[in-house]
């Protein structure tokens, strides 16, 4: 395999990656809203609420790097059934966020990329908070 053989390989896995990671932000956006609408009070209804926020923040970060690398705006899908219930739709919140957490360091390790490698590593952080403040409401119900 030649070295634009290597590079062009190289560039499909990257937004391979970072479209995945925009479905799947596109996704939390979308279940955390309908979360936030079950929650059991306004303290946990606002929490909720700032979770969405960090991950529109991280839709619009890897929007902006999937824009840089194709020249095209994402055509995000959501790839997750909502759970249909609170008890439910936080368990799987927790079990999303954690997964998410080891494909965003994945993601951070995988590429030499200085923005992509930041941008996915303060992701990582985020979703690591929110998988904490998951288990807090999975024990405070």
């Amino acid at each position: 395999m030649n070295n634009n053989s290597m590079q062009s390989l190289t560039n499909m896995q990257i937004i391979n990656d970072v479209m995945k990671a925009i479905n799947g932000e596109y996704s939390a956006i979308y279940c955390y809203e309908v979360l936030a609408n079950q929650a059991p009070n306004a303290e946990i209804k606002n929490r909720i609420l700032e979770i969405r926020n960090d991950e529109i923040r991280h839709y619009h970060t890897f929007s902006q790097i999937y824009f840089s690398l194709t020249g095209r705006q994402p055509t995000p899908k959501i790839t997750e059934q909502c759970p249909t219930d609170y008890k439910s739709g936080v368990l799987a919140a927790f079990i999303d966020e954690q997964e998410t957490v080891d494909f965003y360091h994945t993601i951070a390790r995988k590429y030499n990329n200085t923005f992509i490698r930041n941008a996915f590593t303060e992701a990582s952080a985020d979703e690591q908070n929110h998988a904490v403040w998951f288990l807090y409401f999975m024990n405070h119900q």
